[in-house]
């Protein structure tokens, strides 16, 4: 770990006064009474410093601060009593993580200590209240961030989990937005060769998300999204590149167009 002085030398665009100001938000993240509007406060500064992400990495105590943050609300996801105020705090954690998870200096150290796992009991969650549909999509912007880099150690980490049960899941039963981003990731991990060859390694894993992608194709009849269908469409036509299920998938969303 290094200490703020050892920082990246601070950028012309950036006025001393300010960068003081993230140094001091950082160093309260270490402390409960200081962290809720320290995490306020560089949640909103998170576009503007272009090395945030190496600062929160490698400055003392921030990263665990972060995890404690998620950690201290898992009793509050189940059962379901998440407040608004809680939700609004531990996303602000989150938008951290996101800088952190998208930052080409701290993504494989990211990876490496497996963080994204923290925030999966998040989108275990099915309370349809605006404090969850919040956490759950403040969770899948993270989860979007890393494979938005299109890196292949991304992919081989997330098939090493969860992800695409989990994804799957949102994009049958969640909000609009929610669907949207979960779609976006299950269409970065079949853009991926590995990816695709590990969706249609067998039947059941391919007949799953060609099932799902035709349930959001009927209810997109229902309730048309443009930007929902430009991924559906883009995931059905990755399906279709694997020669051993592009019959099926030919056949599945001819039968979906009727």
């Amino acid at each position: 770990m290094h200490s703020l002085a050892t920082a990246a030398p601070v950028p012309t665009a950036l006025a001393q006064v300010d960068r003081e100001k993230i140094y001091q938000w950082i160093n309260e993240l270490s402390s409960p009474e200081t962290r809720e509007n320290a995490l306020l406060e560089l949640s909103k500064k998170r576009e503007s410093v272009p090395d945030l992400a190496p600062m929160l990495w490698h400055s003392f105590g921030t990263i665990a601060a972060l995890l404690q943050e998620i950690v201290n609300i898992y009793p509050s996801i189940n059962p379901p009593t998440l407040t608004a105020h809680q939700s609004n705090r531990v996303c602000n954690a989150l938008a951290l993580l996101q800088c952190v998870a998208s930052h080409p200096e701290t993504r494989s150290a990211f990876l490496a200590a497996h963080i994204p796992l923290f925030l999966y009991p998040f989108l275990h969650t099915v309370s349809k209240t605006r404090p969850f549909e919040y956490l759950r999509l403040t969770s899948l912007g993270v989860i979007g961030a890393l494979v938005k880099t299109d890196e292949q150690e991304v992919i081989n980490f997330l098939l090493t989990t969860e992800i695409i049960p989990l994804c799957l899941r949102i994009m049958e039963s969640g909000s609009e937005l929610s669907k949207t981003v979960a779609t976006f990731i299950l269409q970065k991990i079949l853009l991926d060769d590995t990816g695709l060859a590990y969706i249609c390694q067998t039947y059941e894993r391919f007949s799953h998300v060609a099932m799902i992608l035709g349930k959001m194709v009927l209810q997109l009849s229902k309730e048309p999204s443009a930007r929902l269908l430009k991924h559906v469409v883009r995931c059905y036509l990755r399906l279709s590149d694997n020669p051993r299920f592009s019959d099926l998938t030919f056949c599945w969303s001819s039968f979906q167009r009727k």
